[in-house]
């Protein structure tokens, strides 16, 4: 998912501190309540707020059952998470995200949910979220290691009056954009110093990769029990489509190729570019950063041979030596029914997985694009590589740097698709030996 901003040294020492107990929460006394420690990841003040309101509202209705929140930062949490398993002083639950699952589900680190799950909380939540966090239980079978809560799709954020000066035809969540016509958009606002889009690509791959699902690209295939890498026609679809815009069409604003996420904003606000296609989530900043003045509208993504996106969840888990995980289920329970997911979706602007808080009025109004957004949320199907043991090292050493080079000109499309499979493999074969 997005990168999350630092929670830092604080982070780690609350958490290093409130989790140093041993056991996953202190063992009750014979009258006293069963203490569970709850690590989350949360980071944005609303979403902070929200999950500590959370635990408020459960300690004060559960005096039996009490929940202490630990704050954690996504900058250092499997790290920490890693020295915690193997001293024994893991949290009970853990808000996590499901690539990290497989890794240390297969070490023997997470509770298998499967038959804990009560039939509402499963029933509520669709199984393309749960297939996010279903992975090989090491029996034959297949486990469920995380509930799926929070999702993040791509949409495209667009200057309202641009758009509107354009004169093409806008884009609804039942008709969106083909990709020409959105390459043909950006071309048409392109014009007297303004780019019709922009793609910062400092971190290019879980957007391109989700994306490539628009034509079935997967970039990875399995057979024979082996995973390697692969880029044909389908992978290749949505690089050469982004390419042209940025070196063919010009339509594409270059200053923002080497930028984070968010970092195109500033010349978003001036008129620099009309079009910003980005996860979700970004839309809190333009509400808070945007001039007053300032007139956006939410668009859907564009679409190829299907809307399809790839879908990556956060999660919250239950650790294999709690002393307490049947209390630790029904807290989940709780903080993961439909009313509570829409709260926490609002506070992160993320996309619930529950249909019941799909459907609540605070998801679907327009003010902001949650119409847009939660519409979205349909289109997402589990991300491939989330399966993929060492993607996490393939994306770093292999995958960021020939797409950084690819979409900056200085290789050909071939000479990328070469090296995300050659050195890809030897990644891989690493990890599967």
């Amino acid at each position: 998912m997005r990168i999350k901003s630092a929670l830092a040294a604080a982070a780690m020492l609350t958490l290093a501190a409130a989790c140093g107990g041993g056991g996953g929460g202190e063992s009750s006394s014979a009258d006293g309540p069963v203490k569970i420690d709850f690590l989350s990841l949360a980071w944005q003040k609303e979403s902070v707020a929200a999950n500590k309101q959370l635990v408020d509202e459960w300690n004060k209705a559960n005096p039996n059952i009490q929940v202490t929140y630990v704050q954690g930062s996504w900058d250092n949490v499997n790290d920490q998470l890693v020295t915690q398993f193997s001293g024994g002083t893991a949290p009970d639950v853990i808000h996590n995200d499901s690539p990290a699952l497989s890794g240390f589900a297969s070490d023997g680190y997470l509770l298998d949910l499967k038959d804990k799950l009560p039939a509402e909380l499963k029933s509520d939540i669709p199984q393309t979220a749960w297939d996010t966090t279903t992975f090989d239980d090491g029996k034959g079978g297949q486990g469920v290691y995380g509930v799926p809560f929070l999702q993040e799709s791509q949409v495209i954020i667009a200057n309202k009056k641009l758009l509107e000066a354009s004169k093409v035809r806008v884009p609804t969540t039942d008709n969106p954009w083909t990709w020409e016509e959105f390459s043909a958009a950006a071309k048409k606002m392109t014009k007297g110093g303004t780019y019709g889009v922009a793609w910062p690509m400092k971190s290019p791959v879980n957007k391109t990769l989700n994306l490539a699902l628009n034509f079935g690209g997967t970039f990875f295939q399995t057979a024979g029990g082996k995973t390697t890498a692969k880029v044909g026609p389908e992978e290749r679809e949505v690089l050469q489509r982004i390419h042209d815009q940025l070196h063919k069409d010009k339509s594409a604003d270059p200053t923002a190729l080497g930028q984070g996420t968010a970092d195109p904003l500033p010349a978003f606000y001036q008129g620099k570019f009309a079009l910003l296609p980005t996860g979700v989530y970004l839309r809190q900043q333009v509400v808070e950063q945007a001039p007053d003045d300032f007139e956006w509208v939410t668009l859907p993504a564009p679409k190829g041979t299907s809307a399809q996106q790839g879908a990556v969840s956060q999660t919250l888990s239950v650790a294999q030596e709690s002393e307490h995980p049947d209390e630790a289920m029904k807290f989940i329970s709780f903080f993961l029914n439909g009313a509570n997911q829409a709260k926490l979706a609002k506070g992160d602007w993320l996309l619930p997985t529950s249909q019941k808080a799909a459907a609540d009025p605070a998801m679907t109004t327009e003010e902001n694009g949650w119409d847009v957004a939660t519409a979205s949320g349909k289109n997402l199907v589990v991300a491939p590589f989330l399966k993929v043991n060492g993607f996490d090292e393939w994306k770093s050493k292999v995958a960021t740097p020939a797409l950084q080079e690819y979409f900056a000109n200085k290789v050909t499309l071939d000479e990328a698709a070469k090296r995300l499979v050659e050195d890809g493999n030897e990644v891989l074969e690493r990890y599967q030996r």
